[in-house]
């Protein structure tokens, strides 16, 4: 019978931690009881480093968190403040490159993006709001796509798909035009779990399950209750 792997050590600014072999850093800080912001993962979805707010700095190099595995005695810098302007910069500009409306959002309450803008304090973007022509889509018989709302985290192409494993979403274009397609005949077989399943995936009020609306409540919604990222920092207190 094979010896289970030894356990890694390394630390995040000063904190001294362990790993199982594998981990990335973000893993294995929210193991520790450390929360990196991250708009693009998912539990259990590949990563795809899309949203870069994971950024964090090891021997002076800047790094997707979510995607770069951890070394034994690998030194993370992750709550200095250059790193933190960073990351609100990063929430800012998808704020202003983006129609958000967040009082009027189905969404509101429930966003992962509202919930770092006010854990980053976010009052006005340094940022020139660009308003650009974006429109609402259907998406088959279950589902909208509000593209106002959309910040191309890729967690709907990578996790939204039907039994026999079919994407139901996709890209088009690229860069600063990359827009999420839908295949409308596969959206239309979604089930109703699989729809609300794709509304709770995305980060944002981008894909909405029609006919919900604002189920919830104001004082009832996931974030009035606590802020993002106090489970993970309560964890290991």
């Amino acid at each position: 019978m094979s010896k289970p792997k030894a356990r890694i050590s390394f630390t995040v600014d000063g904190k001294k931690c362990s790993a199982a072999p594998g981990q990335t850093i973000l893993q294995a800080a929210k193991d520790n009881g450390i929360y990196i912001p991250a708009l693009c993962r998912w539990e259990g979805f590949k990563p795809a480093g899309a949203c870069r707010v994971c950024t964090v700095r090891v021997g002076g190099r800047y790094m997707a968190a979510c995607t770069q595995p951890v070394t034994d005695g690998m030194a993370v810098e992750n709550d200095v403040p250059d790193l933190q302007d960073m990351r609100k910069a990063l929430i800012e500009m998808l704020f202003v490159e983006g129609n958000h409306m967040c009082p009027t959002c189905e969404k509101s309450g429930n966003c992962e993006l509202q919930a770092l803008a006010y854990r980053f304090l976010m009052l006005v973007p340094r940022f020139p709001f660009q308003f650009p022509a974006r429109r609402v889509e259907p998406a088959g018989k279950k589902i909208l796509l509000e593209h106002n709302r959309c910040i191309k985290c890729l967690r709907c192409v990578r996790g939204v798909r039907t039994r026999d494993n079919k994407a139901v979403f996709g890209t088009l274009r690229r860069s600063r035009d990359k827009k999420i397609s839908v295949d409308q005949v596969l959206a239309s077989a979604l089930t109703d779990k699989q729809a609300r399943q794709a509304m709770d995936r995305c980060p944002v009020g981008s894909i909405l399950k029609k006919e919900v609306g604002f189920a919830v409540p104001i004082g009832r919604r996931k974030y009035d209750k606590e802020p993002i990222g106090s489970d993970v920092e309560k964890a290991r207190g």
